[in-house]
C-alpha cells in the first residue's frame, strides 16, 4: 500500500494541473505557417506573427487592458459557408492572449466570454469591458479575468441591416466619448448613468482618431474619409445638415495588388486593369492613424487602411492644409505591405503600448456577406477552394527596423505620478490610456498639475489630454478655463476649451465672457475664429446683444468659406432669424440660414436627430425575403431541389426581363418547364405572391434584387413601378403563367 501512495498522489496532482488549464489554450509547436516571403513590406518595416490559429478563430477587433494583454473578438459565425447558412449560431467568443515569457508572441488564450452572435467590437473603458452581443450592447465588469456584473447599455445598437452594415468601432475619442462607425450616436458614462447622443453617422467599419480629436472612417469603395472639424461641433443646429464639415473624401482610392485576387464584381468594366489587377478598393475598412510613436517621424499620424479583398494595407500621408485636410499615397505605385496570400484579409488595424501597430487577419476565403455576393465571386472562390479556409485567424504585428518599440508597461501598478507623466509620451495608447486612468481614479490632488498642463505645450496634444482628464474629473470650472484659454499659446487647446465653456453660460459670466472672446478675436487665428464661431450658442441665448455682434465680425471676416458659413450656421441655432433681420450677412450665410428656418419650419431635421437605428439595405432585406419564401424550394444556393423546384443559378428567367421575373413571382407559374434547356416536369405550382398582403411591391422589387446580385450573370436593376405594372399582367386562364405564356408575353412593351 505504500508504493502506491507516489502514484495517487501524481494522478491527484495531474488531475489538479487539469483542472487548473482549464479554459486555456497554447500554442502547439505546429503553428500555422507564416512566411514572411508571401508579403511584400515597406522598407525599414518588419511583420511579424503574434498570435494564430488555433488560439483564435475569425479574428475582427483587438484592444489591450491595462496589463498590455490582447483582448480579441471573434466573429465565428460569420459566413460560415458560401450561402451564408448557420450566420446567427452563438459561436462568436471573446478571448485574452497572454505573452508569458515576453517574447512578442502570444502562447496562452483565454475564453473571457463565449456563445455570443456575431460580435464585432470591444473596448476597455470605465474599468470593464464594451462589447457588442447580436444586435445589443453591454458592459462587463471584469472580475479575476472573469466576468462580473453586467448593464445593457444599448438593446439596438445593431439592430437592422447585415453585419456589414451594422454599428461598430467603440473607440474612445480624447473628449471622453466613445464613437462608432456605422451607427448615428455616441456614448459616455457619466455620474453612473450611461449617455447616448446623437452624433454624425460615420464610415463602415472602424473609426479612429488623430492628435486633436478629429474622426476618420471609410467605406467599402472609399479608402479614406474625414472630419475638417471635432466631432459634434458643427451639428449644433438640428435642422441644419453640413456638406464640408464632414465626410469629405480624403484620398485617392486606387491600389496596387501583387497579384491577381477574387473581388466580388471583377467582370465589370473597369474593376481590373489589363493585367487582372484590382484598380480601385471594393472592401477597405479599419482605418488607423498611426500615433504610437515607434516609427520614424514621417509616419506619425500617417493613416493606414485595410483593403482585404486585394490582401493589403494602405499608407496615407495627412496633409493639414488650412482648416481642410487631405491624404496622398504613402508610396506612389506600392502598398505599405502587399500579400500573395489570399487569406490574408487584414479587417483592423490598432495602436499598441509598446507603440507597434497591430493587424487583425481575419484569415479566411470568404469576407464578402451573403446579400452582396455575386455569382461570380462565388464561383470564383469555390474554383479555389477559398470556402474551405474556415476557423483560421492571426494577429500580426508591424514594426520599425529603425526606431525600438517600447516594452509593454504594466498599468495597473501605475501610480498617479507615473500617469501624469504618461500624458507627455509620444505614444498616443499610453496617453489615451492614463487619461481615461485618472478620470477613473477621482484623484483631485492632480488638478493644479494639469491644470499647468493645459496650459502648456501641445506638440503631443498633452494639454488637450490634460483637459479632458479635468473634464472627466468634473474639475472644471469657468475660472480654470478661461485662465488656460488666456495663457495657452495653442489654438488647438482654446477650440477644445471655447466649446467646454458653453455649460457655464450664465448673466454674471457675460462681461468676464465678452473681454475673452475680444482678446481672442484679437489673435487673428482661424482657427479660434472657427471654433468660436461654433460655441457661442449658449451664450447667445444669455445676452444676444453681446454676443452676436461677435459672430456678425467673424462672419464679415470669412464671408465667402463655406467651412465658416457651416460653423456659424451650427453656432446660431434657434437664433437664426434675429441674425438675418439684424446682422446683414453675405449670401453664403444667408442662403443657409433661410434654408434652415424653412426645414423647421417644415420639421425637417437633420437625419441624425430623428434615426434610432440602422435600416436593413434592400439587398439584405431581399436576402430574408428568399429565404422564407423562395429558398424553401429553390435551395439557400440557388440550385433548386429535386422534385420540387428549378435552379436559379444558370436560369434564362433570371437572367432574362427583370420585368417577367416580378411577374412570376406575382402570379405563380404552373406546369412542365425548361431551364437552361433542361425539363422539369413537376406537379406542383409555384405560389403566387400578389395576394398576400404582408409583402409589398418594395418587397418583390428587393426579393429581385438579391436574386439578381446573387445568381444572375450580369445584375439589372428594377423599381417600385414595374413591380406595381406586373400585377396587372394576370395571364388568362386560371390566373397562373404556363411556360408558353412567359414566352409569348412582352413584359417589357
Amino acid at each position: 500500500m505504500a508504493r502506491r501512495r507516489p502514484f495517487k498522489l501524481v494522478i491527484a496532482l495531474l488531475t489538479l494541473f487539469s483542472a487548473l488549464l482549464a479554459g486555456f489554450q497554447f500554442l502547439p509547436s505546429h503553428a500555422p505557417r507564416f512566411s514572411p516571403a508571401d508579403y511584400q513590406v515597406e522598407e525599414g518595416f518588419k511583420l511579424s506573427l503574434v498570435a494564430a490559429e488555433p488560439m483564435l478563430r475569425a479574428p475582427v477587433g483587438l484592444d489591450f487592458d491595462n496589463k498590455g494583454r490582447m483582448w480579441v473578438v471573434e466573429m465565428v459565425g460569420y459566413m460560415p459557408n458560401l450561402e451564408g447558412i448557420g450566420e446567427e449560431e452563438p459561436n462568436g467568443r471573446i478571448v485574452i492572449l497572454e505573452d508569458l515569457n515576453k517574447d512578442g508572441v502570444a502562447d496562452r488564450s483565454k475564453v473571457f466570454l463565449d456563445k455570443l452572435v456575431l460580435p464585432r467590437s470591444l473596448a476597455h473603458v470605465y474599468g470593464g469591458l464594451l462589447y457588442v452581443d447580436g444586435p445589443k450592447l453591454w458592459f462587463v465588469e471584469i472580475v479575476n479575468d472573469k466576468p462580473g456584473k453586467k448593464t445593457l447599455v444599448d438593446p439596438i445598437y445593431a439592430e437592422g441591416g447585415n453585419v456589414e452594415h451594422t454599428s461598430n468601432g467603440l473607440m474612445m475619442n480624447v473628449d471622453n466619448w466613445i464613437y462608432n462607425a456605422n451607427y448615428n450616436f455616441r456614448y459616455q458614462l457619466r455620474n453612473g448613468k450611461w449617455i447616448k447622443e446623437p452624433t454624425t453617422d460615420r464610415g463602415q467599419w472602424g473609426i479612429t482618431h488623430d492628435n486633436f480629436g478629429r474622426l476618420y472612417y471609410n467605406n467599402n469603395s472609399t479608402n479614406l474619409q474625414g472630419d475638417y472639424v471635432l466631432p459634434n461641433r458643427v451639428i449644433r443646429n438640428k435642422y441644419f445638415k453640413p456638406t464640408l464639415a464632414e465626410h469629405q473624401r480624403l484620398a485617392s482610392n486606387r491600389v496596387y495588388p501583387i497579384h491577381q485576387t477574387s473581388v466580388n464584381r471583377g467582370y465589370q468594366p473597369g474593376v481590373l486593369d489589363e493585367k487582372g489587377m484590382l484598380k480601385d478598393v471594393t472592401a477597405s475598412c479599419g482605418p488607423l492613424v498611426y500615433r504610437g510613436g515607434a516609427f520614424p517621424d514621417a509616419y506619425n499620424q500617417n493613416v493606414f487602411v485595410c483593403v482585404p479583398e486585394a490582401n493589403l494595407i494602405k499608407r496615407n500621408i495627412l496633409e493639414f492644409n488650412g482648416l481642410q485636410t487631405k491624404a496622398r499615397q504613402g508610396t506612389e505605385g506600392r502598398e505599405f505591405i502587399a500579400s500573395t496570400d489570399e487569406g490574408f484579409r487584414p479587417v483592423n488595424l490598432f495602436n499598441g503600448p509598446d507603440g507597434a501597430m497591430y493587424v487583425v487577419d481575419m484569415h479566411r476565403g470568404i469576407i464578402q456577406h451573403k446579400a452582396y455576393i455575386s455569382q461570380y465571386l462565388t464561383e470564383q472562390l469555390a474554383n479555389k477552394k477559398l470556402d474551405t479556409l474556415q476557423n483560421a485567424g492571426r494577429i500580426l504585428k508591424i514594426t520599425s527596423t529603425t526606431a525600438k518599440a517600447g516594452a509593454v508597461p504594466d498599468l495597473s501598478k501605475a501610480t498617479t505620478k507615473d500617469l501624469i507623466a504618461l500624458l507627455s509620451q509620444p505614444n498616443g495608447w499610453l496617453r489615451d490610456r492614463a487619461q481615461q486612468l485618472l478620470i477613473q481614479r477621482k484623484d483631485l490632488t492632480v488638478v493644479n498639475q494639469l491644470v499647468t498642463l493645459a496650459k502648456g505645450q501641445n506638440e503631443l496634444a498633452t494639454a488637450i489630454h490634460a483637459l479632458y482628464v479635468l473634464d472627466g474629473l468634473n474639475a472644471l470650472t469657468f475660472e480654470r478655463l478661461t485662465a488656460i484659454i488666456s495663457e495657452s499659446k495653442q489654438p488647438e487647446t482654446i477650440a477644445h476649451a471655447v466649446g467646454l465653456l458653453e455649460r457655464f453660460a450664465s448673466k454674471e459670466r457675460v462681461a468676464p465672457m465678452q473681454a475673452l472672446c475680444s482678446s481672442l478675436l484679437a489673435r487673428n487665428n482661424e482657427l479660434i475664429d472657427l471654433y468660436l464661431s461654433m460655441s457661442l450658442n449658449s451664450w447667445l441665448n444669455v445676452s444676444e446683444t453681446t454676443f452676436m455682434p461677435m459672430l456678425a465680425g467673424i462672419e464679415k471676416k470669412y464671408a465667402t468659406q463655406r467651412l465658416f458659413g457651416e460653423a456659424l450656421t451650427s453656432g446660431l441655432a434657434g437664433k437664426e432669424e434675429q441674425f438675418l433681420a439684424s446682422m446683414n450677412p453675405g449670401d453664403l450665410l444667408k442662403n443657409n440660414l433661410t434654408a434652415t428656418i424653412g426645414k423647421r419650419q417644415k420639421n425637417e431635421m437633420n437625419p441624425i436627430y430623428v434615426v434610432q437605428k440602422n435600416e436593413a439595405d434592400n439587398r439584405t432585406k431581399g436576402l430574408k425575403l428568399y429565404r422564407s419564401i423562395c429558398g424553401t424550394c429553390h435551395g439557400a444556393d440557388g440550385k433548386g431541389i429535386q422534385d420540387l423546384a428549378p435552379p436559379l443559378k444558370g436560369s434564362e428567367y433570371i437572367d432574362g426581363s427583370m420585368k417577367r421575373l416580378a411577374a412570376i413571382i406575382l402570379h405563380g407559374v404552373s406546369g412542365p418547364i425548361h431551364v437552361d434547356g433542361k425539363l422539369y416536369q413537376l406537379n406542383n405550382e409555384m405560389p403566387a405572391l400578389i395576394n398576400n398582403k404582408d409583402i409589398s411591391d418594395g418587397d418583390i422589387a428587393d426579393i429581385i434584387r438579391f436574386t439578381q446580385n446573387a445568381f444572375a450573370k450580369q445584375g439589372k436593376g428594377i423599381s417600385e413601378a414595374d413591380v406595381k405594372k406586373m400585377r396587372a399582367m394576370k395571364p388568362a386562364g386560371n390566373g397562373v403563367f404556363t411556360e408558353k405564356q412567359l414566352l409569348e408575353t412582352d413584359f417589357d412593351k
